[in-house]
């Protein structure tokens, strides 16, 4: 029986059923569910795409009451699965605001439940793991939620979906240098990042062959974060295997575990993942501790490192899983977390700058 006055619910794979109000799209969705302990940041968070078919649920109990404006998205289409809040406010109060978040997620056809409690439903997934979920309306049969659930399963090719379609640029004002950075749903802080420190981002498909990216001559290569499982796109690792040890190559998130499984490292599914601007991690090169921003479902396996030619860097203090990895001899490197975190934790900004010295010692000793 439906409880009075509700709009909509969530049916998990478990059979819980959490009852709500809607806003945003009014579409039914199947999402994998995961949750996210930031604080702020929901705009960055819905137009990221490594999110793609995942409905996120807020930790923090408030959420929309800034807004939402034009020059924090971190990508122009969001792919966001579904939003799942405590409270939702409609009325933002805030100078930069240019619409709300509901418009936003109508929009691009995106729904949004409120009026859930977040608390039990992040226990849930932190007992249960991570699962698909289904975003329906609240006299929708348990039943037949249950059966949906079953038959639909959630798309393996996210990032074929994300990337970009043809290659662009994002000129620096004061050009330094020039790097190729490989889409597979890339957050546009990155190319930001980049910008500032004089790298003109050359911006081209997921795949996109090795021979066309020593075309545009770079001085580097980065490999975007991007939604899903690493071992779906054996294309972009092929790629790596190529350039590898010809031109300094940087990675983050989802081109961290490419990159390691370039090298024949492996990469397991974890049971709900890393999302929040609060994970500590350890450079274990100088001994500091990190405050980072993420966003994964998937590791690098310790156990497969040692076989490799790549050494550890990072690690994660809160469950000593994998956090960076560097081929020095090959002039490549990579991290879990994410540096142009925005906004977020500013601590781990420095391997923008290692990855500027990289590609300027390549240019002198060229």
């Amino acid at each position: 029986m439906v409880p009075q006055s509700y709009t909509r619910k969530i049916i998990l794979e478990t059979g819980e059923e959490y009852f709500g109000f809607g806003f945003g799209a009014d579409v039914d969705r199947v999402v994998e569910l995961v949750f996210n302990t930031s604080m702020v940041g929901y705009q960055e968070i819905i137009s990221d795409p490594s999110y793609t078919n995942q409905g996120v649920v807020m930790t923090y109990p408030l959420i929309g009451n800034y807004g939402m404006n034009r020059d924090d998205y971190e990508t122009v289409f969001p792919t966001i699965g579904g939003l799942i809040v405590r409270e939702y406010n409609d009325f933002p109060s805030n100078f930069r605001s240019s619409s709300t978040l509901s418009d936003v997620l109508e929009c691009h056809q995106i729904p949004g439940i409120c009026g859930i409690d977040t608390r039990k439903l992040a226990r849930s997934i932190r007992n249960h793991g991570s699962q698909k979920a289904l975003l329906t309306n609240a006299d929708m049969p348990l039943e037949t939620g249950l059966a949906i659930l079953k038959n639909t399963a959630i798309p393996t090719d996210a990032v074929s979906r994300v990337s970009c379609d043809a290659p662009w640029e994002s000129p620096a004002q004061n050009e330094r240098l020039r790097v190729v950075a490989i889409d597979c749903g890339m957050k546009l802080n990155i190319v930001r990042s980049l910008n500032k420190r004089g790298c003109s981002v050359i911006i081209v498909p997921w795949n996109t062959s090795p021979q066309e990216i020593e075309a545009y001559a770079p001085d580097g290569v980065f490999i975007s974060n991007g939604p899903g499982d690493p071992a779906d796109v054996p294309v972009v690792i092929k790629t790596i295997r190529a350039l590898r040890g010809e031109i300094p190559i940087f990675g983050i998130c989802l081109g961290h575990q490419l990159i390691s499984l370039a090298y024949g490292a492996r990469t397991y599914k974890m049971k709900f993942g890393h999302r929040g601007g609060n994970h500590p991690v350890r450079n274990l090169e100088t001994g500091k501790v990190e405050i980072t921003s993420q966003n994964h479902s998937y590791a690098v396996d310790s156990n497969s490192i040692s076989s490799t030619r790549l050494t550890v860097t990072h690690r994660n203090l809160l469950d000593g899983t994998i956090e960076g990895v560097k081929c020095e001899q090959d002039r490549i490197f990579s991290v879990q977390y994410h540096p142009e975190s925005a906004p977020g934790p500013q601590d781990s900004g420095y391997l923008f700058d290692k990855f500027v010295a990289l590609m300027e010692e390549g240019q002198s000793n060229a």
